[in-house]
């Protein structure tokens, strides 16, 4: 486990760097963009930011309270935000995206957006999330619920996450690529996407357990909890 300096470094770091970007896609608000980037929920609708820079500054709060962090509610938030949420599906919008980005990039990032956006925001976007999830992954042991709590809440999220929450209030998917598909279309490629995100779930709480042995998953001690830590 990294120095408690070290690891309040890294947090604030990460909570502002994405603090940044974020408001560097914010002053971009009002000019004439592509439909859909900023309708109904701005950059919030996007997953990089709904996980990681909540994440981030949740775990920059945990560093700076006095008294034993382990036991607090707000490292229990951070801890369930980072194992369940941040990671898993952090991990994966850098693989979806790169890999429909490569095959046809005008079916999740148009060329059109290039002219507003530029090349760093995509990349503060959709590709250094990975290094930076992979960093909190070496600095920090994080508690693991159950697999099957885990699963149902990546469920449930899953389904209601913004995609659908934004095209059914204002008609705009927030990738192009789903709108290509048909309804049992889209059921099969969310299903298709959950299967992924749980094997990046499962990823996370192997390194966590490889890591981090005596802790077994804690972020500041042994697994004292049977109905919140995970089990072999």
């Amino acid at each position: 486990m990294a120095p408690v300096s070290l690891r309040r470094v890294y947090h604030i770091t990460a909570f502002s760097w994405y603090a940044f970007v974020v408001k560097s896609l914010a002053a971009k608000d009002g000019e004439e963009l592509p439909p859909g980037i900023f309708v109904y929920g701005g950059p919030w609708k996007y997953l990089t930011f709904l996980n990681v820079m909540t994440f981030f500054g949740l775990a920059a709060m945990n560093d700076l309270q006095p008294g034993e962090k382990s036991k607090s509610t707000l490292s229990r938030c951070k801890d369930l935000l980072f194992s369940v949420f941040a990671f898993p599906v952090g991990m994966f919008v850098v693989l979806l995206f790169w890999t429909i980005f490569i095959y046809d990039r005008e079916l999740v990032y148009p060329a059109s957006i290039d002219t507003f956006f530029p090349p760093w925001m995509n990349h503060a976007m959709h590709t250094f999330v990975l290094p930076v999830l992979l960093g909190e992954v070496l600095v920090q042991p994080h508690v693991y619920p159950k697999t099957k709590h885990a699963l149902a809440a990546l469920g449930a999220v899953g389904l209601a996450y913004s995609i659908l929450w934004v095209y059914l209030s204002v008609g705009i998917w927030v990738y192009p690529l789903l709108g290509h598909f048909s309804t049992s279309g889209l059921v099969g490629f969310f299903f298709f996407n959950m299967s992924v995100v749980t094997l990046f779930y499962l990823l996370g709480d192997k390194l966590n357990k490889r890591l981090f042995p005596i802790n077994h998953g804690t972020s500041g001690g042994g697994c004292k909890n049977r109905l919140t830590c995970s089990h072999p």
